[in-house]
C-alpha cells in the first residue's frame, strides 16, 4: 500500500536542498567552513534516509526499473554536462583533460558535483529490489542482503557505504512498520544534544555515531519547528520539497553563474544578502526551467513524465 504523502517529509527535504544549495556557493563555504562541515554531516544522508523509507514502489522490477531509468537519464545528461563544465570553466573540482575514460569514470563510479546523490541512489533502488526479493519477509535478512551487497559495491569503490547506510537505515524503518514522526520525536530539546554534538569537530562525519547521533536530533528539532512555519510559508515548503529533483538538477547552473555577480555584494561583509539572492535565484530557475520543460512537453523525453513540476 503506498504511503500517505507526509507534510512533513515535504518540510524537510524542502530544509534539505536549500542548505545543499547554499554551500555549494563557493563564497559561503569558505566564509563558513564549520557551519559548511555541520550542514555536510546531515543534510545528504537526510535525503537518503527519506528516499529508502519512501523506496516500496522498488518491489516491482518493472516499476524499479523504470524508475531507476527515468533518474539515470536526467543523471547522465547533467552529470556529463557538470563535467565538461568543470574542464572549460576555473571551478573547485577542476577536471585536467576531458577524454572517453575520464567521462565514463565520472558518469557511472565517480561522479562530481551534487549528482553522486543520485547515482548512489539509484544503486541503492538497485539493492533494495533485490534485497527485498531474497529477503522475502524477513526484514534481518532483507537488511543483510543489503548490507552485504553495500560493502562488497565499497570494497569495490563504487559507492560509499555510510551514504547506503542511511538509505537501508529508512528502509528498515518502513519494513518494520515504525511511523516515521515517531520515531523521530518532535521535540525542541532535541537542540541541546545537536549543539553538544557539534561543538566537537570529530563528531562531524557521516559515518561516525556522532554524526548518525546529529542526523537524528536534526530530524526531530526540524519536525518539532514545522508545527510553527506560518501556512503560507508551509506552503512554500511544501511546493519546494515535492521538487527538489529539478533544484538538485538544474541548481549547479545557478551557483556557477553566482561567481559573476558576487562582486555587486561587497557591501556585505557577511555574505548573507548573496546568499539569500543566489539561492531564491538558484531554486526559482531551476523549477522554472523543468516548468519550462513541462511547457515545450519535453519532459516526457527528460524525466520519463509529462509533468515534471509538482504542484
Amino acid at each position: 500500500m503506498p504511503l500517505q504523502r507526509i507534510l512533513e517529509i515535504d518540510y524537510l527535504k524542502c530544509v534539505f536542498i536549500l542548505l545543499m544549495v547554499t554551500f555549494h556557493l563557493v563564497y559561503i563555504g569558505d566564509s563558513y567552513p564549520y557551519a559548511k562541515q555541520i550542514v555536510y554531516t546531515f543534510h545528504m544522508p537526510g535525503f537518503l534516509l527519506i528516499s529508502g523509507y519512501l523506496a516500496q514502489s522498488m518491489k516491482d522490477m518493472r516499476k524499479g526499473l523504470h524508475k531507476v531509468l527515468w533518474i539515470f537519464i536526467p543523471y547522465a545528461c547533467m552529470e556529463l554536462g557538470y563535467t565538461v563544465a568543470s574542464y572549460l570553466l576555473p571551478v573547485r573540482e577542476r577536471i585536467t583533460e576531458l577524454t572517453a575514460s575520464v567521462l565514463l569514470d565520472k558518469l557511472f563510479l565517480h561522479p562530481i558535483g551534487p549528482y553522486w546523490y543520485l547515482h548512489t541512489l539509484m544503486i541503492c533502488f538497485v539493492l533494495y529490489h533485490f534485497a527485498y526479493r531474497w529477503g522475502r519477509n524477513d526484514v534481518l535478512t532483507r537488511a543483510v542482503v543489503f548490507g552485504l551487497a553495500l560493502f562488497g559495491l565499497h570494497a569495490c569503490g563504487v559507492i560509499y557505504w555510510a551514504n547506503g547506510l542511511y538509505f537501508l537505515a529508512g528502509c528498515v524503518l518502513h519494513w518494520c512498520g515504525l511511523n516515521f514522526k515517531q520515531f523521530f520525536h518532535p521535540a525542541w530539546i532535541a537542540v541541546v544534544p545537536l549543539v553538544l554534538l557539534c561543538i566537537y569537530p570529530e563528531n562531524l562525519d557521516r559515518s561516525r555515531l556522532g554524526g548518525v547521533a546529529i542526523t537524528y536530533f536534526c530530524f526531530c528539532l526540524l519536525l518539532w519547528s514545522y508545527r510553527y512555519v506560518p501556512s503560507r510559508l508551509a506552503r512554500l515548503s511544501g511546493f519546494i520539497g515535492r521538487n527538489t529533483l529539478p533544484v538538485l538538477l538544474f541548481s549547479p547552473i545557478f551557483t556557477l553563474l553566482s561567481r559573476y555577480y558576487l562582486p555587486l555584494f561587497s557591501f556585505d561583509s557577511t555574505g548573507i544578502c548573496f546568499l539569500l539572492v543566489s539561492v531564491s535565484l538558484a531554486v526559482a530557475g531551476s523549477i522554472g526551467i523543468a516548468w519550462t520543460m513541462d511547457r515545450l512537453r519535453l519532459s516526457a523525453y527528460f524525466f520519463g513524465k509529462g509533468k515534471s513540476v509538482q504542484s
